[in-house]
């Protein structure tokens, strides 16, 4: 595949487009200035600081940045550098002329994103205020909604909307219902009032239904600003002396049929509709002082691993619609990853650290949403273990060969203490607890073997691995597994696998995505929505929308 066809996800502030980012102390400020002729694709202008996938990208690799080039920021500011609008949500001429998959891949990056907001305010104290300086409508509310604090504008014209479903007859894409709700905590008769008004709602009304949580004049907005974000930063725990660390650009090659990383390398098969995944143990003697850690910078393996998968991930979801499984394996010394988890838990307090194993929660969070099926294959030379044990943990399904023959050849899985709660899912709960419904007995039978080299026959006893065929059946069993999964529908599969994956407890992030996965996946696909004479296709040309008023 030519790399210029396709989305990149690579991109660093002297590239931006949309955003600009500067720092006083311990308060960054990201201003939205969205270039109306900066669009991905052609076809739309960005009026209004409207957005598409590339302002979300930015946006994006500017929260990573201040993470980890800028430890001695303690909350981020995000508001516009335009005149009375903050953010009018995505672009919808832009969703008018996408595919449904672009459409809906859109919607789960920028969830991802405004989910990745909380998940740093929870885990890493870097806190977020959103400073809503004008009209804030859709996913521009939605992002406003991720953050901690949303002070609005109290100007008497600015007003925060969930205009979808009356102005395009869809749902807001990126969590609106569900943050209205669950983190709001609008009562359910306003929220309903709320999002079928497109107009929105604005100053002390806006407060009062608790769509924002302060108000200011204008001409007291600025040090109303000032004064939160210092609050907030006042409740991190980030250093203020730290030395950040630059993100270099990642070290990666394409060919027609793979992508090559330092640490992992995707190779695919078209025909069979196949990627094979083989993520890399870390090699050669591997830092363990904070000094060593900090003096590798962006190439401390851990940092480069997370981010090299991740970016695989996105370019994976994104740029091949048409590969339906994924394959993972791992290659290298057990040992050695458990060593690299050893180091990353005694300094787990540290912020690089931190920001690292953030990072790699994040990213293996995508995984799990990802609409692909995620088989892993424990083969000769693997290393599922410790933290690379969440790979095989995150599919749908795992296959590790038995060698009884042959002790020296036999692939191993091993059971860390990061295993047990340092990666939640977006449930909240370990992949160890997903898998055995939080029931004592498992659990406690796999925490006795952690540490252990685990063949199949133990693994499969323990309940950590689905299948385990000799070699005489391996080959076997395997091509028809995958065989019989490539000839299935993929919506079925996607259905299938998002409920699967997230069985037992529910929480507002499963929520966001659920919605997104069924509801809004669905309607991205009604005539009601995007059919010729659909809301959304219809809307800016001066007809009204045609519906089907059958209730379905």
């Amino acid at each position: 595949m030519n790399p210029e066809n396709f989305v990149n996800y690579q991109t660093e502030p002297s590239r931006y487009h949309h955003w600009t980012l500067s720092f006083e102390g311990p308060v960054a400020t990201l201003k939205a200035d969205f270039d109306e002729n900066g669009g991905l694709r052609p076809g739309y202008k960005l009026k209004l600081n409207s957005y598409d996938l590339g302002v979300d990208i930015e946006l994006h690799d500017a929260i990573n940045r201040i993470r980890f080039e800028h430890p001695e920021v303690r909350s981020v500011v995000v508001t516009s550098a335009k005149d009375k609008v903050f953010c009018s949500g995505a672009n919808i001429f832009m969703l008018g002329l996408s595919s449904h998959a672009w459409k809906v891949n859109f919607c789960k990056f920028t969830n991802e994103t405004r989910n990745g907001l909380e998940d740093s305010s929870a885990h890493s104290g870097l806190k977020f205020l959103a400073a809503v300086n004008g009209a804030c409508a859709g996913g521009g509310y939605e992002l406003a909604l991720a953050c901690d604090e949303i002070l609005l504008v109290d100007d008497r014209s600015s007003a925060v909307s969930l205009p979808e479903v009356p102005l395009l007859g869809v749902l807001p894409g990126t969590g609106g219902l569900t943050r209205v709700t669950d983190k709001r905590r609008v009562r359910h008769d306003l929220a309903d009032v709320f999002c079928t008004s497109a107009e929105g709602v604005r100053g002390q009304k806006a407060k009062d239904w608790r769509l924002v949580d302060d108000l200011a004049k204008p001409a007291e907005f600025a040090a109303r600003v000032r004064e939160r974000a210092l609050a907030l930063a006042a409740q991190s725990d980030r250093p203020a002396d730290a030395k950040g660390v630059a993100l270099t650009p990642l070290q990666r090659t394409f060919s027609d049929d793979a992508v090559h990383y330092s640490s992992l390398k995707v190779e695919i098969d078209r025909a069979k509709r196949t990627a094979t995944w083989a993520i890399q143990a870390p090699q050669g003697a591997q830092p363990s002082t904070i000094a060593d850690i900090e003096a590798l910078g962006a190439q401390w393996f851990p940092l480069r691993m997370a981010r090299e998968l991740e970016d695989a991930v996105l370019h994976m979801r994104t740029n091949e619609l048409d590969i339906g499984i994924w394959l993972l394996k791992t290659e290298g010394d057990s040992a050695a990853v458990l060593a690299m988890d050893e180091v990353l838990q005694a300094h787990a307090k540290h912020w690089l650290v931190r920001e690292t194993t953030g990072l790699l929660r994040r990213t293996f969070s995508r995984l799990d949403v990802s609409s692909r099926s995620l088989f892993a294959l424990i083969e000769p030379g693997s290393c599922f273990a410790g933290s690379y044990l969440e790979l095989a943990l995150a599919c749908d399904r795992s296959y590790q060969l038995m060698l009884p023959d042959d002790a020296a050849r036999t692939p191993h899985i091993t059971v860390g203490e990061r295993n047990f709660g340092v990666y939640p899912m977006a449930t909240g709960q370990s992949r160890l607890q997903r898998r055995f419904y939080e029931e004592s007995a498992p659990l406690e039978a796999v925490r006795g073997a952690t540490g252990k080299a685990l063949d199949a026959d133990v693994a499969l006893a323990l309940g950590l691995v689905t299948a385990a065929p000799d070699d005489i059946d391996w080959a076997d069993e395997v091509r028809i597994a995958i065989e019989e999964r490539v000839a299935m529908s993929p919506d079925a599969m996607t259905g299938l696998e998002a409920n699967l994956r997230f069985n037992g407890k529910e929480n507002m992030h499963t929520r966001v995505f659920g919605r997104l996965t069924a509801w809004q996946n669905w309607i991205f696909q009604r005539p009601n929505a995007v059919g010729d004479k659909g809301a959304l296709k219809v809307y800016g040309k001066g007809e009204r929308a045609a519906f089907d008023w059958n209730r379905v």
